[in-house]
Formats: C-alpha cells, structure tokens, sequence
C-alpha cells in the first residue's frame, strides 16, 4: 500500500473526530487556541494509537486467514464506511450540553472515534502492512483535521459536520474496493 492511500484511510479515519471537533468548536462559549489543541491532541493521539493495537492483535491470526485476508480487509473498511455514512444520515435526537473539554469526555469521544482506526490496524495486519508510518500519519491527520474542526465549528456551525462524515465512509469504501481489485490483479 502506498502512502497516498494511506493518506485517504488517515482522511477517512479523522472524519468522525473532525466532525465531533466542529460540534465542540460550537460548544464552547469562550474558545481559546489551548481548547483546540486539547481536543485535538486526544483525538490525534487515540487514532495514532489505535491502529497499532489493531495491527498487534492482527498478527496473531494473519497465518490462520491468510487465504480470503483480502476480503477480510475489503469488508472491514466498507462496513466502516458504510457506518459513518449512516451515521451522518440518519435523525439524531436533541443534543445535550456537555462540555467538550471535560477530560473525561474527551477520553470517552476519542475512543469512540478511533475504534474504527483499530479495525484499520487489523486490515495491516492482514495485508502485511508495517503499521508505524500510516499511524503516524493517521495520527497527524487527524489531529490537524480536529484542530480546524474546532475553529470551523465556531465559524460555522452544524454546517459541515453531517457531509464530512459522508465523505469519510465514501473514502474508506473506495479504499477496500481497491485492496480487493489489487489482489485480482495481481
């Protein structure tokens, strides 16, 4: 896998974390740079680690799946994308007041946004693919994706949040058909 398509999975993995980033840019009353780079920071770091625990429990069942591992990584990556493009389509009730730069809730909103970074890891593994490089860039995205979230979110609002989802599933998507289409061409 090159990097420009490691580069979309990172496009399409920061989706969930860009669009729950423009929601808190929305949140928060009195917005410093520090707010940003808080949430930021945890969405980044989550999903740069995330693909490596992905990865790690993937190498032990690489041998035993080794003969569909393609369709393996084709599936997951769909389902992944076919969920966000749920997601963002389907009616979402009120939303609460919280406060996005609760620690704890950010703890909680970046697990919830790189569990599918995880499943990501798991399809390196299958593929083979050394997972340090597309987590950093994973990690990078996402974090530079938030950080303007939240001055977006600000700026503009709920404008975006429910497209950039959209288009996060539509990449990932796109990215398992071409897994599969390489291994036929092979």
């Amino acid at each position: 896998m090159n990097n420009l398509s490691i580069l979309f999975i990172a496009v399409g993995l920061s989706m969930d974390a860009f669009a729950v980033s423009i929601s808190s840019g929305l949140a928060i009353k009195k917005l410093k740079i520090r707010h940003a780079f808080l949430i930021a920071s945890f969405f980044g770091l989550f999903q740069a680690i995330m693909p490596i625990l992905g990865w790690l429990s993937g190498v032990k069942v690489r041998n035993f799946i080794s003969s569909f591992d393609h369709w393996l990584a084709f599936l997951i990556l769909s389902i992944i994308g076919g969920k966000m493009i749920y997601e963002a389509t389907k009616l979402e009730e009120a939303a609460q007041k919280t406060d996005p730069l609760n620690i704890y809730l950010l703890f909680l909103l970046a697990i919830a946004t790189s569990l599918d970074a995880l499943a990501v890891g798991l399809s390196f593994a299958l593929l083979n693919i050394k997972v340090i490089i597309p987590a950093v860039i994973i990690g990078i995205t996402t974090f530079l994706f938030s950080l303007s979230g939240v001055f977006i979110g600000k700026k503009f609002g709920h404008f975006f949040e429910k497209k950039i989802e959209i288009i996060g599933g539509i990449i990932l998507i796109c990215i398992g058909i071409k897994i599969l289409s390489e291994h036929f061409l092979k």
